[in-house]
């Protein structure tokens, strides 16, 4: 199973991020403690919405959706 999820910053809550994993427990907390060079700045993070996909490809090309910005204009009127 994987996960493609969007984390939201609670100290910049017009912040968001896109990501896809396969352990979201982990990749959270990874974020949390700054161990991505993308998300270190705005910590801390919260989750926001996560879709589990049983294909590794599907949950690639969602995540690649979401971060276009058809995907992003999605992501913020549904979640």
């Amino acid at each position: 199973m994987y996960y493609v999820y969007i984390i939201k910053s609670i100290q910049y809550p017009e912040v968001r991020y896109v990501g896809f994993t396969a352990d979201l427990e982990a990749r959270l907390k990874k974020h949390n403690e700054g161990g991505s060079v993308h998300t270190t700045r705005c910590r801390p993070w919260e989750l926001v919405a996560s879709v589990i996909i049983p294909d590794k490809g599907k949950a690639l090309a969602f995540e690649r959706y979401l971060k276009s910005h058809s995907g992003r204009a999605f992501a913020q009127k549904r979640f």
